[in-house]
């Protein structure tokens, strides 16, 4: 702690009186609400005093998910460094994205694993559910690299957490007897169980907390905003839930923009022969040719998971999905993802 400022004549800064475990407690709470990166980075470049106690331990561990929201743009050594610091301070969050960024763009395979690996054995949900999708695929090997048991137990565990997307991957395999032994009932169930869970979430990110209530009764209130030029035609809510209504696409990590832009402006470049999953709200590249897997109907776009497949034939691909005559159902060595059925 710093000593108080002494009395006397002269005027002086009624900030520099203010004791450093004062500030580093504010800049907690500033790095754990921040929305976005500018947020905190403009108050600690404000000073010299601020910039060291933002770098504090307990300020970086306790910085929020969007404070790691860095576009691709403005990627340098020094956001680099910051993502370092906030992991080594023990942040799951930073872990997780650093570790995203650093297997997939950077392609330091063993360092991104093992930042992830860190991120998970602390139950960051969408850090087991990443791995599962490496484990699924073989990610940075080879085909003979895929261990669906292990793919199949981290859905299971990030689905424990509450994570939809490793939910709704875990009710596919099922379903398929895809790493696991079959049992259709039960993935139907899972299923049914991930689509409620991703309609609870709009409804309360879309519902004010006073009338949340009243709004689970009243289904009218939650319709999509209207164009009123296109004569009430339904825009800005492409996801149609099982359930009949149209609801907002749930809300995509930083990490997966950050991938999804670093390649599609052109900061990455992939090999050739090598593809994005097509899901918009994913990101991942392939790290190997065939890698993921096709539509077996369309044979135009692929995807790094079933959890992707679903959730983009909901979004678009279902508008989008027709069968071409000229597709043999792919190459030699490279699987194929069913169209979903809608009733699940």
């Amino acid at each position: 702690m710093r000593r108080p400022c002494k009395h006397s004549k002269k005027k002086h800064d009624l900030f520099e009186c203010l004791p450093d475990d004062l500030l580093v407690l504010i800049l907690s709470k500033l790095s754990s609400t921040a929305s976005s990166p500018s947020d905190f980075i403009n108050i600690i470049l404000t000073c010299k005093r601020l910039n060291r106690l933002g770098l504090h331990r307990l300020v970086l561990s306790k910085a929020a998910s969007k404070l790691f929201a860095i576009k691709p743009k403005n990627w340098s050594e020094y956001a680099h460094s910051f993502l370092k610091h906030c992991a080594n301070a023990g942040n799951v969050d930073a872990c997780y994205t650093l570790g995203m960024i650093r297997f997939y763009c950077l392609k330091n395979r063993g360092s991104g694993l093992s930042l992830m690996a860190k991120a998970a054995m602390k139950l960051h949900a969408p850090a087991l559910y990443s791995l599962a999708v490496i484990q699924f695929n073989g990610s940075g090997g080879s085909k003979r690299d895929k261990d669906l048991r292990a793919g199949v137990a981290l859905s299971a565990r990030a689905s424990l957490l509450g994570h939809i997307d490793a939910l709704r991957e875990l009710g596919h395999c099922l379903q398929d007897g895809y790493g696991v032994r079959q049992n259709v009932t039960e993935g139907r169930r899972l299923l049914v169980q991930a689509n409620v869970r991703e309609l609870a979430y709009v409804l309360r990110a879309v519902a004010p907390s006073r009338c949340y209530e009243t709004s689970l009764l009243t289904w009218r209130a939650l319709r999509c905003q209207r164009n009123n030029n296109n004569n009430n035609a339904v825009v800005a809510c492409p996801l149609l839930s099982d359930y009949g209504y149209n609801v907002a696409a749930p809300e995509v990590q930083p990490a997966n923009w950050f991938l999804r832009e670093w390649f599609e402006s052109g900061k990455g470049k992939l090999e050739e022969g090598l593809r994005l999953c097509a899901h918009i709200g994913c990101g991942r590249p392939e790290t190997r040719p065939h890698e993921f897997r096709r539509c077996s109907v369309c044979g135009k776009v692929n995807y790094c998971s079933r959890g992707c497949q679903a959730l983009d034939w909901k979004l678009r691909h279902k508008m989008e999905c027709s069968p071409v005559e000229m597709y043999d159902g792919g190459v030699d060595g490279e699987d194929e993802f069913v169209v979903p059925n809608d009733a699940v």
